[in-house]
């Protein structure tokens, strides 16, 4: 489906050209992610979390590294092989930014090598151990050998590297390990290549009560002499490739499922952008490798101690619930509770707002699986952009469709790296009967909407799910987000004009509630920044608190930087990307910047504009959305920003949710005018956001909003 013809195809690259590019206004976007990235990495090196929660951030760190590879580093290597002429907002070419990317990286990569030193040793006291090669003792070797005849011999296919036998494919991300032999017959020198399948575990743990695991290429090295018998091993290498992931649109595709299966193919195996080797690997047989891989232009980087930091999740897994954060359960919401679980009855006496991943994810199941066991329900709308593996709620979409309602999915097939299990429940549900669209080619559908229709009386009412998160039921347990629901008529209507939108182009006329994006959000968000500027040139309270994922788009920034220098005090809660430069005297002295890094991801958007008052409930303007302040989020996705009118659920929201991220003193760091991170000092009281939403009641008392409800003077701390 194309856009709208009056609407003008937009770049696809997040650094939109501005006036202003190049003169110190902005921090890099590609830095300011590596910047979050090693965040994460320094949760590794908290000795406030357990030793194995400690490994989850590190790996988490090593898949975020590769991703930036794999996606930015391809765009920019993209840009530079096409000598597009394009500039970042902070004024680099794509080459300029590649260097300092690649620097910063390498020098991520060191660190994340150090770290894992250093916590390899401390599970080592803990009792989990993972052994390198000369750690195996007899026991183990005994074991290890028949279990390499066994489990590992047979899926190895090992491949000789001689003009008889032409280079094999390697995978993204596959690591392989490349022998020199020598036969013994005729001294002949012969090399060889081994691939580990993808598949195969990358640590094999040891029988036994104690916990130690081998990594599966120390075992293929150690046992190599059984692999090739008659050969003596004179060297052996471990590397790994990383692949170009992006997946580009073309605006003529016919059949945009086709276009997606394939291009996942393609991106299996799309150009070389890293290359990782083993240190040690001699010179000529790295240069072999580049040749062959046809990676002359990609990055090289040499790692004395584990390749693919990422597999470490599989460590993290490990039967030690001493070293992990204690088990928690998502609480059932007191409103759910009072109604028996009736979903409508709740929604049809107030509107609701449920915290994840504090109050579970299953009460937005249950209000699918409610829609489709009802017989008075008669048709339900779903966007649906990341909804996992798991099948619950493409489960209750097909049981509505095969009871006889009308039901409408769209499935966002762009989003990135789910493109597949997309494509895997759209045939599902057409399947059963569900009317699957794909929204635009050049848009992403991000907004996440349900809508459910319901027979009452002699009419209709319209009940919708706004979330800030995905309808992910794996995620929603880790990331940080709102749902809300409602039974207003305004907004439901507005709800019904979006999908509208989607489905068929039908523009939105008269929308009294929602805004969305690409049509007006950006205008919307512009209009209330505005307003707070007039507030503080007029002499009344002005105050701006947002929370988000990423702050990118340089008209916004500049926005912000008007409003702070008009007097508005600025408090922005943005756990990844930040391109605005806070406490800069005359540019932008009134915003302060923090991220939140801990256990749970912070994922919600949550808006806040003081409104002339100087409380921030009082009166205050709140809004949530799906949206990030990115070129891409206002120009090229499909989002909602809707605001928060029940007075009820907006303090909620506002006094607890956002107060408390505020509050927050023991996961926070604070961003400096020079771009660097400063971790916050917990003070003599300390506060820890997850903590208190972990052990304190529900969102639908007050009880736990007064203890975090303060005068937003004493919210803006060091002012």
């Amino acid at each position: 489906m194309t856009r709208p013809a009056h609407l003008p195809r937009l770049d696809q690259d997040d650094d939109e050209p501005y006036a202003g590019a190049g003169d110190g206004r902005y921090f890099n976007r590609e830095l300011s992610w590596l910047a979050f990235n090693r965040r994460v990495m320094e949760e590794a090196c908290n000795p406030a979390h357990p030793l194995l929660e400690r490994l989850r951030f590190l790996s988490i760190s090593g898949s975020n590294l590769d991703e930036v590879f794999m996606v930015r580093v391809a765009g920019l290597k993209g840009q530079q092989k096409q000598d597009v002429d394009r500039r970042s907002a902070d004024g680099l070419t794509a080459g300029q930014q590649l260097s300092a990317i690649i620097a910063e990286a390498d020098r991520l990569m060191d660190s994340q090598q150090a770290v894992w030193g250093d916590l390899r040793v401390l599970l080592d006291d803990a009792g989990l151990n993972v052994l390198r090669r000369d750690e195996i003792d007899a026991e183990a070797e005994e074991w290890l050998e028949t279990h390499f005849r066994e489990q590992i011999f047979p899926v190895l296919t090992p491949q000789a590297l001689d003009p008889a036998h032409p280079f094999p494919f390697i995978p993204n991300k596959g690591i392989s390990v490349i022998f020199d032999l020598v036969r013994v017959s005729d001294d002949e020198p012969i090399r060889e290549l081994v691939m580990l399948p993808l598949a195969m575990a990358r640590f094999i743990r040891l029988p036994g009560d104690a916990d130690r695991y081998v990594a599966v290429e120390s075992v293929l090295k150690r046992f190599a002499p059984l692999l090739f018998p008659g050969y003596v091993v004179h060297g052996a290498a471990t590397f790994r490739v990383l692949r170009d992931s992006d997946v580009e649109i073309e605006e003529e595709a016919e059949d945009l499922v086709r276009y997606f299966a394939n291009a996942i193919k393609r991106r299996r195996r799309g150009r070389v952008i890293r290359l990782e080797l083993e240190t040690g690997m001699p010179d000529a047989l790295a240069a072999v490798l580049k040749e062959e891989l046809g990676a002359e232009g990609a990055i090289i980087t040499e790692s004395g101690n584990l390749l693919g930091i990422n597999d470490l999740d599989a460590i993290v897994d490990a039967d030690r619930p001493d070293l992990k954060f204690p088990p928690f359960t998502p609480r059932v919401p007191e409103r759910i509770r009072e109604f028996g679980g009736d979903c409508f009855a709740a929604i049809r006496a107030k509107d609701i707002v449920v915290h994840h991943p504090y109050e579970t994810f299953d009460v937005v199941l249950a209000f699918l699986k409610q829609a489709a066991a009802d017989p008075d329900v008669v048709a339900i709308k779903q966007t649906l952009y990341r909804a996992g593996k798991q099948p619950a709620v493409i489960n209750a979409l097909i049981a509505a469709a095969e009871s006889g309602k009308s039901v409408t999915a769209v499935v966002e097939l762009k989003a990135r790296f789910d493109e597949e299990q997309n494509i895997v429940w759209a045939s599902a549900l057409e399947r059963a009967g569900v009317q699957v669209v794909y929204g635009f080619i050049d848009w992403k559908t991000h907004a996440k909407v349900s809508l459910v229709v319901r027979r009452e009386g002699t009419g209709f009412r319209t009940y919708c799910h706004f979330g800030t998160g995905n309808y992910h039921p794996v995620t929603a347990k880790i990331y940080t987000d709102l749902s809300f629901f409602t039974a207003d008529p305004k907004i439901g209507s507005d709800a019904a004009q979006m999908f509208n939108y989607i489905n068929g182009y039908v523009e939105p006329v008269a929308m009294t509630t929602v805004s969305l994006s690409p049509r007006d959000l950006r205008p919307k968000l512009v209009a209330l920044i505005d307003a707070e500027i007039a507030n503080a040139r007029g002499g009344a309270p002005a105050a701006i608190w947002a929370k988000m994922n990423s702050l990118v788009d340089p008209s916004v920034i500049e926005k912000l930087y008007e409003a702070s220098e008009a007097g508005v005090a600025i408090d922005l809660i943005i756990r990844g990307i930040c391109c605005l430069k806070p406490g800069v005297p005359g540019l932008s002295s009134n915003i302060r910047v923090k991220s939140i890094v801990g256990r749970f991801l912070e994922h919600s958007r949550i808006w806040a504009f003081g409104n002339g008052d100087a409380l921030p409930n009082d009166g205050a303007r709140l809004f949530i959305s799906s949206a990030d302040w990115m070129p891409r989020n206002f120009d090229r996705r499909v989002e909602y920003m809707l605001p928060i009118e029940n007075r009820t659920v907006h303090d909620q929201i506002l006094d607890q949710v956002m107060v408390a991220n505020l509050l927050d003193t023991e996961q926070s760091w604070d961003l400096q005018p020079d771009g660097s991170y400063v971790r916050e000092e917990p003070g003599d009281k300390p506060f820890n956001l997850h903590r208190y939403f972990m052990t304190n009641p529900s969102l639908s008392g007050r009880g736990a909003a007064q203890e975090v409800r303060v005068p937003v003077l004493s919210l803006r701390r060091g002012r």
